[in-house]
């Protein structure tokens, strides 16, 4: 070796980035918020390679298995804005969750990929934490992981949230699409707020209006910030669909998520049926009134992007309607709402918003 030249140095994983003790120690960090998550069937040890989950233990005798996936979008961007990051664990979940519910199933396990450019432990742990409180929500259990430390992939202080969801149907009882029929009630169920759709939208709107996430919110003041108010939690609705369910009345049931109330609706009934949805049945919250204000959004396009207050719509024999609509209200859903029916198609609009004038400010 020439004299000019200095002995290599002797790299570790960390002089690319990647601690490997952090991620072991934050292994140490949530092993006590899966835990909290066990259920009948599952194991919530973490380490292994591989999650296990018992059907026959979890009361299954002949299941069909339903598989959910999804993520948080752009609403991770207001929670590092914020600092609210417990919530968007929650909403990682339910974002998963509610649609196992759509099919007539039950949540039972649930993994989570989180992946950051340099892994913060205290962050870490507390999106770990919301995801723990959202299985528990959903009868749930949090059987594994990924943390991916990814330097260069992604800038210092971000991270990335992706959801995986196993839930299972007795053969015979699934949910299937084109069974909701003419005449069926649709009961509603009230969302939190935006939950974790169209936030690109909704930062949008930030922008334009000018208002400051950490000031009181404009269209409820005396009930926390702006930033506090759009980063609700996504409501779990999993109490509420076992209800509906053991009526044995319900011919569909509908996440609302990204393409609102528009889009979500006749994904579970065919096309020769429309949803007439009575807005001034389900009135709007403050937040789509401001949001549509300052956006200047026409009806559509509001109904199309956010969920307009009703997370969940249950369709229902309407002979029996109003016993199902009576057991979530003395139940988990004292809010529930009657919202419209299925009425059969004449060649239009799958969707008909009635009494439109309430969602614009008009009534």
């Amino acid at each position: 070796m020439s004299s000019g030249q200095k002995q290599p140095k002797s790299l570790k994983y960390s002089d690319a980035g990647v601690d490997i003790d952090e991620g072991d120690a934050l292994i140490g960090d949530i092993a006590p918020h899966a835990k909290r998550t066990k259920r009948a069937g599952a194991s919530t040890d973490l380490g292994g390679f591989g999650g296990l989950f018992d059907t026959k233990a979890a009361g299954f005798h002949d299941p069909i298995l339903v598989a959910a996936t999804d993520g948080v979008g752009t609403k991770l961007e207001l929670a590092k804005t914020t600092g609210l990051h417990r919530g968007v664990g929650i909403d990682l979940v339910a974002m998963c969750a509610n649609d196992i519910l759509a099919q007539g199933a039950m949540p039972l396990f649930f993994l989570d990929y989180f992946a950051t450019g340099k892994l913060e432990r205290d962050m870490a742990v507390e999106v770990i934490a919301g995801i723990a409180d959202g299985c528990v929500e959903a009868d749930c259990a949090l059987i594994g992981g990924e943390t991916a430390e990814m330097p260069g992939m992604y800038p210092a202080g971000t991270y990335d949230l992706a959801g995986f969801c196993i839930g299972a149907v007795e053969r015979g009882t699934l949910l299937s699409p084109g069974q909701p029929k003419s005449g069926d009630v649709a009961i509603g169920l009230r969302s939190s707020g935006v939950h974790s759709n169209g936030f690109s939208l909704v930062r949008k709107i930030i922008e334009i209006s000018g208002a400051a996430l950490d000031a009181p919110a404009p269209f409820a003041p005396d009930q926390g910030s702006l930033g506090a108010q759009l980063m609700a939690p996504t409501r779990i609705y999993q109490k509420a669909a076992a209800t509906a369910l053991a009526t044995g009345a319900v011919n569909g049931i509908v996440h609302v998520t990204g393409g609102g109330l528009i889009e979500n609706p006749p994904r579970v009934y065919d096309d020769t049926l429309a949803f007439k949805l009575d807005c001034a049945a389900a009135p709007l919250p403050a937040v789509f009134g401001w949001l549509r204000d300052q956006g200047r959004m026409e009806l559509f396009e509001l109904a199309r992007t956010f969920n307009c207050g009703i997370g969940l719509i249950i369709y229902v024999e309407a002979k029996k309607a109003d016993a199902v609509l009576q057991a979530l209200k003395n139940g988990p859903e004292p809010d529930a709402l009657m919202i419209g029916k299925l009425v059969s198609r004449d060649g239009g609009d799958a969707v008909i918003l009635e009494n439109s004038d309430h969602w614009l400010g008009q009534a």
